[in-house]
């Protein structure tokens, strides 16, 4: 092995080493569970954790590799998000409400893992009911970078404990920004897949036509692996697309020369802070470097349509929560209640000129991306937030909007986006861009970002303990 702490290896990289017997998947279990002894008391990305269960399931792979079985996963540990269902374990969504509850089977998603080889062997912590906000009850997560540091939402836990060397990857959602806010804020590479790619059978809604499943992991290999085991039609969610998702080759070349990029030169220059538009200057640079040759587009109106992301999710928010939301409101947390509370609120007709402004917004992105391959632009308008920054999201609408400009028009339209780590902020920071695909072209995607990690190294930067 080399210089590289055992901890810190890409998945794709921990992987082939258990394949070769370098060391078990009982010494790398035995490994991480003292890592996270030592580190998660201060961190708080963990909401449950089994040391008993996830040794004998250490115990099960090392019996498989040793008679050549076991999936590509074999024997490497992976914690998800705490949104999933797990049957051998809790799934309570942030929520104090549901901490009890014990579903009887995995998420598809989950079993997907699973069926790969890969050890489950605990749940992440996350903003309750996957929104803005950590209940009031529940110690947020804390930025291995920085504890001033926002860790992103809602993927809190699930962004800390990769970056901090305590799970080799993840599975989060994403209905607003919540798989690309947490890499972004932890220098991580996440995918949001088009819209039903990834089944979200066994997942707790917060929107459901919203809602998107996908890998987080350290760097574009590790995160093509995991899309091509989770991805693909599941009869148990009906939204789930029936089009074929064929996996993606880790080391797929793509010439740069033939990637017709495009970028927003209006957004780097207005709608991002002075450090942040230099970053995605640079950022164009590489790829210019690459062979490729970006040109300037013009997107259609993101913040109009991020504008409307809230009353969608409220109203979506307020069906999902139906079952407990008025009649245990006081065991909500104030951000929750004011989305579900929104969306109760709603109009039948505000719902539908918001719809009818999402279509509008859908169309006009997909044909921006049918001219182009991929779309460069900022995952948040600014650098390396801090949580004082961050503060004010549950009460104040227009700032959350600016938040989420560039992250929810995505989720409205569907469209793949990846999230990948840039230049870090000058004080250390990280920070990420994202790049998105036309719906279906996850596989563009993911080898222009597998390119642009090829080319630069920040995916491998690393907080010290």
């Amino acid at each position: 092995m080399n210089e590289t702490p055992l901890h810190y290896h890409d998945l794709v990289d921990m992987a082939a080493l258990l394949r070769r017997g370098v060391l078990s998947a009982g010494e790398l279990m035995e490994h991480m569970l003292e890592r996270i002894e030592r580190l998660d008391p201060a961190l708080h990305s963990f909401a449950f954790l089994d040391p008993d269960a996830a040794r004998r399931q250490a115990r099960n792979a090392d019996s498989l590799l040793a008679s050549n079985a076991g999936g590509p996963l074999a024997g490497v540990p992976i914690a998800v998000k705490d949104i999933f269902w797990t049957a051998d374990m809790p799934t309570a969504a942030g929520m104090p409400l549901h901490r009890d509850f014990r579903p009887d089977e995995d998420a598809t998603v989950v079993r997907r893992l699973r069926e790969a080889g890969a050890l489950i062997f605990g749940k992440l912590q996350m903003t309750e009911g996957a929104f803005a906000l950590h209940h009031p009850s529940i110690d947020p997560p804390v930025n291995p970078w920085g504890e001033g540091l926002w860790t992103g939402a809602s993927s809190s836990g699930s962004g800390v404990a990769v970056a901090a060397g305590l799970s080799f990857a993840s599975l989060g959602s994403d209905t607003g920004g919540s798989i690309r806010f947490p890499c972004a804020a932890n220098g991580l590479t996440g995918l949001k897949p088009s819209w039903g790619r990834v089944s979200r059978h066994g997942a707790f809604e917060l929107a459901a036509s919203l809602d998107h499943a996908g890998p987080m992991a350290r760097s574009a290999r590790d995160v093509a692996l995991l899309y091509g085991i989770i991805a693909g039609r599941d009869p148990a969610d009906p939204t789930s697309w029936a089009g074929r998702s064929d996996p993606v080759e880790i080391d797929a070349a793509i010439d740069p020369a033939a990637l017709r990029i495009g970028y927003v030169p209006a957004v780097h220059e207005r709608e991002c802070d002075a450090e942040l538009g230099a970053t995605l200057d640079e950022v164009v640079g590489v790829f210019r470097s690459m062979g490729a040759m970006p040109r300037a587009v013009e997107p259609p109106a993101l913040v109009e349509g991020a504008a409307q992301w809230e009353l969608l999710a409220g109203v979506e928010a307020a069906v999902a929560h139906a079952a407990t939301y008025p009649q245990q409101s006081d065991r909500y947390g104030i951000a929750l209640s004011r989305l579900i509370g929104l969306g109760r609120d709603a109009s039948a007709m505000d719902y539908q000129r918001a719809n009818l402004i999402r279509m509008a917004l859908r169309d006009a992105l997909d044909a921006l991306l049918a001219d182009i391959d991929v779309l460069i632009l900022p995952v948040m308008p600014f650098a390396a937030p801090t949580l004082e920054r961050l503060g004010s999201l549950a009460e104040d609408p227009d700032a959350n909007t600016r938040l989420i400009a560039f992250t929810a028009p995505f989720n409205l339209g569907g469209q793949p986006a990846i999230c990948l780590p840039c230049r870090p902020a000058s004080n250390g920071a990280p920070l990420g861009f994202q790049l998105i695909a036309a719906r279906g072209r996850e596989d563009i995607l993911l080898r222009a970002a597998m390119a642009f990690q090829r080319e630069t190294g920040w995916h491998r930067r690393h907080p010290v303990d």
